[in-house]
């Protein structure tokens, strides 16, 4: 385990983590809690459903031939009702419930058929846990909760308090380190809960509900704490949830779960656009689009575009040309400069001025992956289009009003052609 100096761990960028293999592989995985489990297994397999398999066995199914496979830094989100297994089912990620049947591979490793010190292994150097109670030691301050699993480890004490102590930096609670838990607020509990798992440096967060118990304000902070700290540490987070829209707002993937089986794996947007049968349709009814298209999904290709060495004669033609009354300005790297009116273009040939010094610069930018809510705002106190711009300034795509608009009637179209 790396202690030493800073919190600057190598971690892969989480465009470039996609390609790799899983991190976590779950193949075929089943619970059931009871005396006969096979005798459930075949109810289960002869078609009866979970609720018939109790009121004939007593057995309770609680998961059954759940796969998928978690990719490293993705944050996996399992969604379900009470009662669907997903608590369950990270519980028997880290043989806190011990399977029936199936594997779970961690790097490549089949846990279920490890040793206890093995186990053991795994988890401290690759599983931290983070429960909806907030399980602090309340006779112990802060800092001696956050470095309590160093502690168990043998990690020495010149070595494990600066490392709690930077960890609650990282969580916005570098002052409280000696303060007692009963002085804390629930928020902050959670975040010292949070600090306590990233101070062994795990690979995997295994998150159970970790923000169901705050009020709303303090649930919203927590969540935008999390994708902080993932972008800055990029971290494989399983993160389970019965609220759909903690669910779209962290997950990069969704597993919905119903009676321990998983219904559809996908996207937010995939999940919300393409239900895959009526229960998942049923769940996400009712769901505010604006929360889940981004920028990409609704922009239009930015043609034509004119580079602003061409000449405002070049701007005029494409304008008349394409019937618009403005066009976007690009240099020759394709990188955002503005964009040019009609008016302006047509006062500047008659003037024999530059295309430069008529480049209108105020114009609303926004990346890719900003949500439709936040570009609404952009686009209606804008009286010029948003432009859609990547990280190193060029040019992706334009949003107007109308195309905002045009989005979202066409997924409430589809919305209803699957009712």
């Amino acid at each position: 385990m790396k202690l030493e100096g800073s919190v600057i761990f190598e971690k892969l960028p989480r465009e470039d983590s996609r390609s790799l293999q899983p991190i976590i592989s779950v193949e075929g995985l089943t619970r059931v809690f009871g005396q006969d489990p096979q005798k459930a297994l075949e109810l289960r397999n002869a078609g009866c459903s979970k609720e018939e398999i109790y009121e004939e066995t007593g057995e309770t199914l609680a998961l059954y031939n759940v796969s998928f496979e978690v990719m490293p830094g993705e944050i996996f989100v399992l969604m379900g009702l009470s009662g669907s297994g997903k608590s369950t089912l990270l519980r028997c990620i880290n043989r806190l419930i011990e399977p029936t049947g199936g594997r779970i591979l961690i790097d490549g490793e089949d846990i279920i058929g490890m040793s206890q010190d093995e186990l053991r292994a795994v988890r401290r150097r690759k599983l931290g846990m983070i429960f909806q109670s907030f399980a602090l030691l309340p006779h112990q301050t802060v800092l001696d909760n956050v470095v309590f699993g160093l502690e168990v480890q043998g990690i020495p004490e010149d070595e494990r308090y600066p490392r709690g102590e930077e960890v609650l930096r990282m969580v916005g609670l570098g002052n409280y380190g000696t303060s007692m838990p009963s002085h804390l607020s629930g928020g902050m509990k959670q975040r010292v809960g949070l600090a306590r798992a990233l101070a062994n440096d795990p690979e995997i967060l295994l998150m159970d509900e970790a923000f169901s118990a705050l009020d709303p304000l303090i649930r919203r902070e927590m969540q935008d704490e999390l994708l902080n700290l993932q972008q800055r540490l990029n971290k494989t987070i399983i993160f389970v949830t019965h609220d759909l829209d903690e669910a779209l707002k962290l997950g990069d993937r969704i597993a919905l779960m119903r009676d321990g089986e998983i219904v559809q794996v996908g996207t937010p947007e995939e999940i919300l656009t393409n239900p895959e049968n009526a229960y998942v349709e049923r769940f996400v009814a009712g769901v505010d689009m604006t929360k889940v298209l981004s920028a990409q999904d609704v922009m239009r290709r930015p043609e034509p575009v004119v580079r602003c060495a061409a000449g405002p004669r070049v701007a005029l033609h494409l304008m008349e040309e394409h019937d618009i009354e403005s066009v976007f300005v690009v240099s020759r790297e394709r990188r955002f400069r503005g964009l040019v009116t009609l008016d302006d273009t047509l006062e500047a040939v008659r003037a024999g001025r530059e295309l430069e010094e008529i480049i209108i610069t105020d114009v609303p930018t926004t990346a890719p992956d900003a949500s439709l809510t936040d570009i609404i705002s952009l686009a209606v106190e804008s009286p010029y289009p948003v432009a859609v711009v990547d990280d190193g300034n060029r040019l992706q795509g334009f949003i107007s009003r109308g195309s905002i608009l045009g989005a979202l009637a066409r997924n409430g179209e589809k919305t209803r052609a699957t009712a």
